[in-house]
């Protein structure tokens, strides 16, 4: 009786061992995505998925966690807040990602130039010009520059970039 008492509290130890190496879920879940752009950390404590991605319908983490109902259920208000930007109407909001990506996501630039957004000038890859025509804000990409197609307002896009 003494050997099987002692077989079983080395199995009880190896069991709680075996849980405590199990990867826990992490509590903060911020991390950096590819292109420097806000994400969420899957309980794996590796894969960072891009906000726009959490809430998609697909599976990115490998236990789900990015599609949970708990996560999910109430958008935005169910995502932690780092995950979601408002926009200027209250009843707007576009992932984090989305946030100064030179897109006009919003509808009315709000998430690209607005005080409340804090983008940084147009890179190198972008023309400035605002406003702008269509799906962007302040920005172009330089592949439209001279297209043929006008998209600053001024036609800088066709006539100076």
């Amino acid at each position: 009786s003494a050997v099987a008492l002692l077989v079983l509290a080395a199995a009880v130890a190896s069991a709680v061992a075996a849980v405590a190496l199990l990867p826990r879920a992490p509590a903060n879940r911020l991390c950096t995505a590819p292109n420097n752009k806000t994400g969420f950390l899957c309980d794996d404590r590796v894969t960072c998925v891009p906000a726009s991605w959490v809430c998609d319908g697909v599976s990115n983490c490998r236990n789900g966690e990015d599609e949970q109902e708990q996560l999910c259920g109430d958008l935005p208000h169910s995502l932690p807040g780092y995950l979601v930007f408002y926009c200027s109407n209250p009843r707007s909001w576009v992932y984090a990602d989305q946030r100064c990506n030179g897109m006009n996501d919003c509808g009315d630039c709000s998430d690209e130039t607005w005080s409340s957004a804090a983008c940084p000038p147009c890179g190198q890859e972008w023309w400035s010009c605002s406003p702008v025509h269509y799906e962007f804000c302040s920005c172009i990409p330089r592949r439209l520059c001279r297209d043929g197609i006008q998209h600053c307002l001024g036609w800088s896009d066709e006539f100076v970039c």
